[in-house]
């Protein structure tokens, strides 16, 4: 017999600060240099960034659970995620595992970021079959049923079309209460928002085709619109969840002059790529940037780096970051 999660979801506390300030966290940095990387968060966590994110992207970098397993013991408050986990790149009672020791290995610090995935090149590089984008939203529903299922302490059955599990669960289970916190990628107004209603702590989206096509403050405020109406239909809080923006490449300079030679220093495909999503400017600039998607209800910023940019992350956490928060804390 399938079991089904029926209960309502409760609000987790990190989830809940969110309506009082205004948080920000980094993510990616070096993809291949792990002193690198772990020296990079670690300054992030040492300058007050609440989160640090890495990329899920197993062809092409440093795989993101064992990173995170490192970064779990070598640092100490900051919180950990990947932005986002490919459902279809480990099956949902690895994730379950996974996520749980990582989370036990923190002290409770990991958020699960979950999506669809949308690089169809790297899907044929690993043998997994890329199907239509509703078949993977439709997997996606199920990946969150089980994976929460598995956290439970009974046994769990569930009996979907793309994934099963029978009389498994995974113990010992993450260390959170009241759970893990989850994060959905994207912004589509028919199916994901609504998921997000559904099973999620964290909507994020964000100024490309490929993080939900949130490119202007119009935009987020429809969408937002859009995640309130479905919290009604299904009951739910709108303010419990969380609502999160992420870009990449951010990059903050003091100078005309430096911003233009970071960018030249991003190979030119990836400007191509990234055009929409790139956010560069003085940290004035960066506060204006920032102070919009606020007035448009954003309360959590992921500024995605490209390399080791502690340039970036220094000017944020020392003019930018103090004046979007109304009661900053000194790290």
């Amino acid at each position: 017999m399938q079991s089904t999660l029926t209960t309502a979801r409760e609000q987790h506390p990190w989830v809940v600060r969110g309506r009082e300030t205004i948080r920000c966290g980094i993510a990616y940095g070096p993809r291949s240099d792990w002193l690198e990387c772990r020296d990079l968060v670690q300054e992030a966590e040492a300058l007050g960034f609440d989160s640090y994110w890495t990329m899920d992207h197993p062809t092409s970098g440093m795989d993101c659970w064992t990173l995170l397993s490192a970064l779990a013991v070598t640092t100490s408050s900051i919180r950990l995620g990947v932005a986002v986990n490919c459902i279809f790149y480990r099956p949902p009672s690895q994730l379950a595992r996974l996520s749980a020791d990582v989370d036990r290995m923190s002290g409770g610090r990991l958020i699960l970021g979950l999506g669809i995935g949308n690089h169809e090149k790297e899907f044929a590089k690993l043998g997994i079959s890329y199907l239509p984008v509703h078949e993977r939203q439709e997997a996606l529903a199920e990946t969150l049923q089980i994976i929460e299922g598995l956290w439970a302490e009974t046994p769990f059955t569930y009996n979907g079309t793309y994934f099963q599990v029978s009389e498994a669960n995974v113990r010992p289970g993450p260390v959170q209460l009241p759970h893990v916190p989850v994060l959905l990628a994207g912004g589509g107004e028919r199916v994901t928002l609504r998921q997000v209603a559904q099973f999620a702590d964290i909507a994020n989206f964000g100024p490309d085709r490929r993080v939900g096509s949130a490119f202007t403050p119009a935009d987020i405020l429809r969408k937002y619109d859009v995640l309130a109406q479905y919290c009604a239909e299904l009951g739910r809080d709108y303010d419990s969840i969380l609502r999160s923006y992420s870009a990449a490449p951010v990059m903050v300079a003091e100078t005309q002059t430096r911003l233009r030679e970071k960018l030249e220093a991003i190979p030119a495909h990836i400007r191509r790529g990234y055009s929409t999503s790139t956010v560069t400017g003085t940290p004035d600039e960066l506060c204006s940037y920032y102070q919009a998607l606020i007035e448009a209800g954003v309360r959590y910023f992921i500024v995605g780096l490209f390399g080791n940019d502690l340039e970036t992350v220094r000017l944020l956490a020392r003019w930018v970051v103090p004046q979007l928060i109304p009661n900053p804390v000194e790290p």
